[in-house]
């Protein structure tokens, strides 16, 4: 496997330009004759075939949800950061580059993050031209708020709902070229397995989630655009349907997978409440802005938190982090919430909670105020747990959110199955060991709006727009893959096994050991004993599960059951790049490299590059491979938010 970046020579503010002269072009007449087939029709997935749709090109959109506008983007409710420095505060693109390669605990390329802050001024505008309803001031001018890992405010947003509104701004712009006839959508399609013909991606095969049957599709090229792989872990804050299954098939069929042990823990998320919950609910992280973070000083409190005096409440973030307070990165934040409660100072019947408490917010501004910021967070809040925000404080405590690792890619959003493309938080590129909140937005329309437009093209220039139909022996290979994947699924209940368990009990299983061994904190010996629980709790996955029902109808246990079986295999090369890299970096603490208080520790002389796994085949050992992270216009240096 070759990994080669293609990133381009010169200055770093000139890469994006130099490359955008360089790429080939497809003329407005020969669009029409391409076909790209776009997987995912979330925040990326939906601007992607928006502007490809605009452009000329054809394009065939597959989601599994009935609307794209029930994509997991809705859930993202912060904001979205820019460099627009409208606050005057000192922001720049530089200053947003920065922020986020030092956010990402410099584990991410210069290049690509560099670019994300150069366009990120243009979403803005593209959005507001759309009419996505930002917040402004006063006077008519939009405003920003602060998110953690920045001194400056440069976070936009539509009070708590910013996904949600971007979605429908994506959607439109979609639909707008549906009904002009460019763009054609496939609700309720799941893909299934990529088509790779003479070593480029041509087609995927989809199982169509009303009849069960399976259908074939050909392009020139395919993108994927399908979200991240936070449930491996079973409760995380990603919606239930959200998994890793498009990005794991393209990997078997020659995708690498870089980073995949790196994910975002997101500290402020409504704490576990039994063994039986399905998912977590997230709190924005907009919230710590106004809100203050504490724990009692001492262990065993029993006290009502609004009968705690100040005397004996530990504002801890404000006390170890003065220059960020509560505004410090999520990944510090997460950190210093388990090291509280490990201490016995936790919160809450399980001790697995800290207060994110309003009082003296509301105390500055009035209560009208901080509900016109927060009010469907506190409501949302009240509605969950039966308690007032603004009378008592919250509670929250950490959980998976967001996945930095993905497929591999270059700089052209192009993994190394040439003619596949991976865009938002399905691709690795941007965001390093650990994403700063309000990024995720940014990066998803970045990728989609301004980055793959203008790369795609180069791709489609070289390769010509003949391509195979689906008559072609690739696909009835991949099809009679699928087709024996799904019979593997149900064959236990269809021979009348006993002592059979449900998909949920087996993934619930399985979230447990990533949770325990990698987690937040993680050491040597625990991930090997991950290493040595997953095969055998996959083996049992497949001698024990029950599907109900049959391939050929709408059946959602199978679909649930197909997802956690790639989670199954998933999980092994998670644990296997964490044990590899023995350094902390982001919320990813390896307990025998951490400083003498307690915070990551970095090894930038070992491993200051971006693991990719490439699949050597059905019960082997995936390969490593090792990208190199050159930086050349930022020292990494020990990050401090002091």
């Amino acid at each position: 496997m070759q990994l080669d970046a293609k990133i381009p020579e010169g200055p770093l503010s000139e890469k994006w330009d130099r490359r955008r002269f360089e790429n080939r072009l497809v003329n407005p007449a020969n669009k029409r004759k391409y076909e790209i087939l776009v997987v995912g029709t979330g925040l990326a997935g939906a601007s992607a075939a928006a502007t490809l749709g605009e452009l000329g090109y054809n394009v065939k959109a597959f989601c599994i949800q009935d609307s794209p506008r029930r994509a997991h983007s809705i859930a993202a409710q912060g904001g979205i950061n820019a460099a627009k420095n409208y606050q005057n505060d000192g922001d720049s693109i530089f200053r947003l580059f920065y922020d986020t390669i030092k956010g990402g605990d410099f584990r991410s390329r210069e290049a690509n993050v560099y670019r994300l802050a150069q366009v990120s001024n243009n979403i803005i505008d593209q959005c507001v031209a759309q009419g996505v309803p930002f917040a402004r001031e006063y006077g008519g001018t939009l405003a920003n708020r602060s998110f953690g890992g920045a001194q400056v405010s440069r976070t936009f947003y539509a009070r708590g709902q910013t996904g949600q509104q971007l979605l429908f701004g994506a959607y439109s712009a979609m639909m707008r070229q549906v009904a002009a006839g460019k763009v054609t959508l496939f609700p309720r399609r799941e893909m299934m397995d990529l088509v790779v013909i003479d070593g480029k991606a041509k087609g995927i095969v989809c199982r169509n989630l009303v009849t069960g049957r399976l259908e074939r599709y050909c392009g020139n090229a395919v993108v994927l655009a399908t979200g991240g792989y936070g449930n491996t872990y079973f409760l995380s804050t990603n919606a239930m349907a959200s998994n890793v299954t498009a990005a794991w098939r393209a990997y078997k069929r020659g995708a690498g997978f870089a980073n995949p042990s790196f994910v975002q823990i997101h500290p402020t998320c409504i704490p576990v409440h039994g063994d039986y919950q399905s998912k977590l609910t997230l709190m924005s992280e907009s919230l710590r802005n106004d809100g203050r973070v504490w724990v009692p000083k001492n262990s065993g409190e029993t006290r009502d938190p609004v009968d705690i005096p100040e005397e004996d409440r530990d504002y801890y973030l404000e006390r170890k982090y003065p220059s960020f307070g509560n505004l410090v990165p999520r990944d510090v934040a997460s950190r210093n919430a388990k090291e509280v409660c490990d201490q016995g100072r936790g919160v809450g019947e399980t001790g697995l909670a800290v207060y994110l408490d309003f009082r003296d917010a509301i105390t500055r501004d009035g209560h009208d105020v901080i509900m016109r910021k927060y009010g469907n967070l506190f409501h949302m809040y009240e509605k969950i747990t039966a308690q007032d925000p603004s009378c008592r404080p919250m509670m929250i405590y950490p959980a998976v959110h967001y996945t930095m690792g993905g497929l591999w890619v270059d700089y052209n959003l192009m993994s190394t199955v040439p003619g596949l493309f991976v865009l938002g938080e399905a691709n690795f590129s941007d965001h390093g060991a650990n994403r700063l909140g309000a990024s995720a937005l940014m990066q998803g329309l970045a990728d989609g709006y301004f980055v793959l437009p203008y790369t795609i093209c180069d791709y489609l220039a070289e390769t010509g727009y003949n391509m195979h139909d689906t008559n072609h022996d690739a696909y009835t290979v991949a099809e009679e893959h699928v087709v024996q994947h799904i019979d593997a699924l149900m064959k236990n209940r269809a021979a009348g096994k006993k002592g059979l368990q449900t998909v949920d009990d087996l993934h619930r299983r399985l979230g447990r050991i990533l949770w325990d061994h990698c987690g937040m904190a993680r050491n040597r010996d625990g991930l090997a004993r991950a290493l040595a629980l997953i095969p055998e709790l996959r083996q049992e996955f497949w001698d024990r599960v029950t599907v109900p029902g049959s391939g050929q109808e709408l059946n959602q246990a199978l679909e649930r059951a197909g997802r956690v079986a790639d989670f199954m295999e998933f999980a092994e090369i998670m644990v296997q790049d964490a044990l590899a890299r023995e350094e902390s970096c982001g919320c990813h603490l390896r307990e025998e490299s951490q400083t003498e208080e307690h915070e990551a520790l970095r090894d930038d002389a070992n491993y200051a590059h971006v693991a990719v796994f490439e699949y050597k085949g059905e019960g082997k050992e995936a390969a490593l491979h090792k990208e190199p992270l050159v930086f050349e216009n930022v020292t990494p240096t020990q990050r401090s938010y002091k």
